[in-house]
């Protein structure tokens, strides 16, 4: 029976080509694409992959907020990590959401296959690169310098965030989400007082240091 992928990731040419060429690979079939981590979410429900190809830094809701909610909700679907995300908190958050293999964008596509296979079997995959940069970070780990968005804000914070800071008005954003308008606005204030910070500007920045966002407004 042949391994069922979805593909997560914004960059749509990028999508199809690996969809393509994991099409033509003997037991594996790719069974959708999706641009952001919404859809992606939404496409898991329907169509149950075995794998899915994630990238990070995607709009409406990253790749690690994806993560997180399939595997919690879907805890039988393997996520393999594709990203030109390469620093350790964005690879240490992504694993800990739950993501069983993580590869760089700049991989062979002979290694993605090795990472898919390899998920498929219930194993573990990191490429040399970041396993690495996973050994390092398990070894700085006591150095106190942890705190991050990923500490600090709750899921719900964060997925606001970057919707806030990918520019969508309070009244898009509680549509999106299901919620009212002052929930959003209570959401934000919250945000604003944990992180200590004063302006829509200052949350944009924050976003975009810690990786939540890549400012697609």
């Amino acid at each position: 029976m042949a391994i069922k992928i979805l593909i997560a990731d914004d960059h749509k040419i990028l999508s199809e080509a690996i969809s393509s060429l994991l099409n033509n690979e003997l037991g594996m079939e790719v069974v959708g694409q999706a641009e952001d981590g919404r859809a992606a979410i939404k496409l898991t429900r329907e169509l149950k992959p075995d794998i899915i190809i994630m990238d990070i830094g995607m709009p409406n809701l990253n790749g690690i907020e994806a993560t997180r909610q399939i595997v919690k909700e879907l805890p039988d679907i393997k996520v393999v990590a594709l990203s030109e995300h390469l620093d350790k908190r964005s690879i240490c958050e992504m694993l800990k959401a739950g993501a069983s293999g993580y590869v760089p964008k700049s991989c062979t596509f002979g290694e993605l296959v090795s990472a898919i296979r390899s998920v498929a079997s219930n194993q573990t995959y990191l490429s040399n690169q970041i396993s690495g940069i996973v050994v390092e970070e398990y070894l700085h780990k006591m150095s106190g310098d942890n705190e991050s968005a990923y500490s600090v804000l709750t899921a719900r914070e964060r997925e606001i965030l970057q919707l806030i800071a990918e520019g969508k008005a309070t009244k898009v954003i509680a549509k999106e989400l299901y919620v009212s308008i002052k929930t959003i606005e209570w959401h934000r204030s919250q945000i604003m007082k944990k992180l200590g910070l004063q302006s829509v500007a200052e949350l944009v920045k924050y976003a975009i240091r810690e990786g939540l966002t890549c400012a697609y407004a």
